[in-house]
């Protein structure tokens, strides 16, 4: 026993944004996410959250920033390494219709030992790895 709950997970990541709305459309749009949640908190603040739209793994928490701190953090929230990781179990039709739909990748697909994967961008320049496990 460790003493932790036997059921836990992450949930939800939040990542910071310019613009609910712009953020929003990218995400469903160009990813193909839904909107799981847009709670209008007060104060121009809300509990906006996405996810892939078979519901498995962690929703986004969309963040727009609040002040020059947080604006600064948007696009390199890991100090321009691979922040994000999209699993799918079809590397070659996401990635088709991913550039279709304008989703910038910074390379070609290439195979590696635990997978098919390929690096893009989100809308503000964070990494993201799009990843066909090996099964």
């Amino acid at each position: 026993m460790t003493g932790f709950a036997e059921s836990r997970r992450v949930a939800t990541v939040a990542l910071v944004v310019r613009n609910y709305g712009e953020a929003i459309s990218w995400y469903v749009g160009r990813l193909g996410f839904v909107l799981t949640e847009d709670v209008d908190l007060g104060g121009g603040k809300r509990w906006v959250t996405v996810a892939p739209a078979n519901g498995q793994g962690a929703r986004l928490l969309l963040a727009e920033a609040a002040d020059e701190v947080q604006g600064n953090a948007i696009g390199n929230q890991t100090g321009g390494r691979v922040f994000l990781f999209l699993e799918t179990d079809d590397f070659a039709r996401d990635h088709a219709t991913m550039l279709e739909k304008g989703v910038e990748f910074r390379e070609e697909p290439r195979v590696e030992p635990y997978g098919t994967v390929a690096v893009f961008a989100d809308l503000h320049g964070n990494l993201w790895d799009l990843i066909e496990p090996k099964r």
